[in-house]
């Protein structure tokens, strides 16, 4: 019998209550026979997030605080993983329905090529519906789309770029660019991410400040200096 290809590898810290949505839509892909295994990887969450995630079933890796960082977490949950291909989640993004057949077809028909999914937020006003709408054009027209996007990559693939490096900030895209454009696809279904973040730190503000982070990055500005500047942030 041949084995499930697909890995979910998601970090958490604190990630209650989103996680629990985000392990409950997996389900339908276990009962297909696509998912092989979920590991999350917790940097030492003061909620339920690990102790819900062993209940559902997942291999559960503690980081602890001095493994705290999403690039390094997702390092190590690609390690762990036991499937031929990888899907990188965040705890607060939930897979919407078309999902598991969207992973069907690229995995079945593009191995050479990584994917994500469209985005949106768990809020309708108009606000968040403008900063999905230009999230998805950078992903679409430059190759940049963000880690709450996801991203459905095979392990050679993964494995040929040099994976997710333990670095303090900008993991995702530090990953995408090396992948290039041409290695980039969009998959014909959607997450659902939680706008949490921008409702604290204003609309306009975060992605104002995560353009200029962005920016400082592909100026060649190190993770560690640009993670600094994000912790100094009130609205973090």
């Amino acid at each position: 019998m041949t084995s499930a290809p697909l890995s979910i590898v998601i970090p958490t810290l604190n990630a209650m209550p989103r996680l629990a949505d985000c392990l409950a839509s997996l389900v339908a892909g276990l009962s297909v026979g696509l998912i092989r295994d979920v590991v999350v990887v917790d940097a030492g969450s003061d909620d339920k997030s690990p102790e819900l995630a062993l209940d559902m079933g997942c291999q559960v890796i503690q980081v602890g605080h001095s493994g705290r960082g999403r690039g390094q977490q997702l390092a190590v949950g690609a390690k762990a993983a036991k499937g031929d291909w990888l899907l990188f989640l965040h705890g607060d993004s939930v897979p919407l329905e078309g999902w598991i057949a969207a992973c069907k077809v690229h995995i079945a028909t593009a191995p050479h090529q990584a994917a994500y999914f469209q985005l949106g937020f768990d809020d309708q006003e108009p606000s968040a519906l403008r900063v999905a709408f230009w999230a998805n054009w950078r992903a679409r027209f430059f190759g940049l789309p963000y880690g709450d996007q996801g991203l459905l990559i095979s392990r050679a693939l993964y494995e040929a770029v040099g994976g997710f490096q333990p670095i303090a900030l900008m993991e995702d895209v530090d990953l995408v660019r090396k992948l290039g454009k041409s290695r980039l696809c969009l998959l014909p279904a959607a997450v659902e991410t939680s706008a949490e973040r921008y409702r604290k730190g204003g609309w306009w503000y975060v992605p104002l400040r995560n353009l200029t982070l962005l920016a400082a990055f592909l100026c060649g500005v190190s993770p560690d200096r640009i993670k600094s500047w994000y912790r100094c942030d009130p609205s973090s």
